[in-house]
């Protein structure tokens, strides 16, 4: 029986070695995402939400789903965010009209 190390032995350490490589490029993406996410649309707990996500990645996925889904949502409080037309560039009905062509003349 023979016990070198092979050209194949060498082949199947480097796809091993990339396979683990990528795996643990998707885990740290993975568990970024809620994070990222909180953080893009200012959610209040941002942090809560990345903290959780990590925990849950560490966990073996079991709380990351929550994380996930707490990004998504507004805590009981506060109000949603307002949309671009309402947030200080004019009420939507003045953006409607400019879009529209009407000049705000109601008859």
């Amino acid at each position: 029986m023979d016990s070198s190390f092979g050209a194949l032995d060498a082949f199947a350490f480097v796809v091993f070695a990339v396979l683990i490589f990528v795996g643990v490029i998707i885990v740290v993406n993975l568990g970024k995402l809620p994070g990222q996410l909180a953080r893009k649309w200012n959610h209040p707990q941002a942090s809560a939400i990345n903290a959780m996500s990590w925990v849950g990645i560490a966990t073996g996925g079991l709380l990351w789903p929550v994380a996930f889904v707490w990004a998504f949502t507004t805590p009981f409080g506060l109000k949603p965010a307002k949309s671009d037309l309402e947030a200080g560039r004019g009420d939507s009905g003045t953006a409607l009209r400019q879009h529209s062509g009407d000049k705000g003349v109601r008859p």
